[in-house]
């Protein structure tokens, strides 16, 4: 490289400057944070920049797209494995390339998928808010023993698979969703692939790993929902619109199902990784969401763990090394 990279970051937090700073000591970029999203109206401050590195709610449509080019960028970095904010057909034409990091830490989400599975079965956050008050009572903290459930992994990446080995571990029966079965893989570790009517009805824990795209937005519907047991939960630790949250809380209303844990909300990116605590919510949908007690909602932490965050900055950095030195993209997104 002739030239010091320069590389625009957005919406990053105290996390983000902390993992890549310390990992561009051995690159050398030119970085700066900006705390805002990337957006229509933000797009220009890209002005003077090689490349930009974005997050989960910045939005690269083709409008941003436009900007972008216009500004002389030649990259869109994105931190995360998820592309579905960026328009792909507009990059191409404007002859910017995209770059992703496809596995920071399976383990970190799956782990967390877990999390969120044994806190909502086991009324965790109850109990804690309860002895917190000296209340020791365990009046309606009755849970469910996973072992010999039946838990449906829809989506065998390989988040989903690391999810379906802890769930096996557990004495759980592990039932399959992907529209690209490996068969080979399941066979060896005992599971089955069903359809999409099979792995909804004969789920005990529905747990979603799949990516989000036209095939699988609101994969979990009214209709879909309607078919699982009354004593189901689902675990969403991969996009929010995989889920129809209108339709989640028809379900949890009317007792369709057991409950539901979210890291991921379909509406989120106006309200994850912000301090609202101060303000009214104008989120309808979610609010209500919220006021279930068979609901638990964590706002996009899955991935936040200190190995995944070193992951993260190392490939996306190495990703910019790779593009402006002529080398193989092996974590290009392309259309």
């Amino acid at each position: 490289m002739e030239k010091t990279v320069k590389i625009a970051f957005f919406d990053t937090r105290s996390y983000d400057k902390s993992s890549f700073s310390a990992e561009n000591e051995k690159f050398g970029f030119e970085i700066e944070y900006f705390d805002f999203k990337l957006n229509e109206k933000t797009a220009f401050t890209a002005k003077n920049f090689d490349a930009v590195c974005i997050f989960v709610n910045d939005s690269a449509n083709s409008a941003v797209i436009k900007i972008l080019k216009d500004c002389g960028i030649k990259l869109i970095v994105l931190r995360c494995a998820g592309f579905n904010n960026v328009d792909l057909k507009a990059a191409q034409e404007a002859g910017i390339k995209i770059v992703r990091v496809p596995a920071y830490s399976p383990h970190a989400v799956a782990e967390h998928a877990l999390a969120l599975l044994l806190s909502l079965t086991r009324h965790i956050p109850q109990a804690y808010l309860r002895t917190k008050t000296q209340n020791f009572s365990i009046e309606g903290l009755t849970g469910r023993d996973l072992f010999g459930l039946t838990a449906g992994i829809l989506g065998t990446g390989k988040i989903g698979r690391i999810m379906a080995g802890i769930l096996k571990g557990l004495g759980m029966k592990i039932l399959c969703y992907d529209p690209y079965p490996d068969s080979k893989w399941a066979e060896a570790e005992g599971y089955s692939y069903v359809s999409i009517p099979e792995i909804f009805s004969k789920s005990d824990v529905l747990s979603l790993h799949c990516p989000l795209t036209p095939e699988t937005f609101h994969i979990v519907n009214h209709d879909t929902m309607k078919m699982m047991k009354e004593d189901a939960v689902i675990i969403n630790t991969g996009r929010g619109a995989l889920i129809d949250t209108k339709a989640l809380v028809h379900a949890l209303k009317h007792r369709h199902i057991a409950g539901a844990a979210l890291d991921v909300y379909e509406e989120e990116s106006a309200l994850f990784f912000n301090d609202h605590s101060t303000e009214i919510m104008t989120d309808d949908v979610l609010a209500r969401l919220l006021t279930f007690p068979n609901v638990l909602v964590t706002g996009h932490q899955a991935f936040l763990t200190t190995t995944a965050l070193s992951n993260i900055a190392e490939v996306s950095l190495q990703n910019v090394k790779d593009f402006f030195e002529g080398g193989e993209l092996k974590n290009e997104v392309k259309l």
